[in-house]
């Protein structure tokens, strides 16, 4: 994933989006499935580091109004 597309939210989620798709089909083999689901897994971790980045800089520029759970 080297690209900027690939680096971004939402081209991360079109990725993991196809090893969904890719995972479901009956086409895939055992090896194939395992490394699919290793970088899906990858994925969502990065998705989630994004995410909890983008919550961090919303609450630094509201802190009177930052809630007490992240959304």
């Amino acid at each position: 994933m080297a690209d900027d597309k690939s680096a971004s939210f939402e081209g991360r989620l079109q990725r993991l989006e196809a090893i969904v798709r890719t995972l479901e089909s009956d086409e895939t083999d055992l090896d194939r499935a395992v490394n699919l689901y290793a970088e899906g897994k990858e994925i969502v971790a990065q998705c989630e580091e994004q995410l909890r980045t983008a919550q961090q800089r919303i609450d630094a520029r509201a802190p009177g109004d930052a809630p007490d759970e992240p959304v």
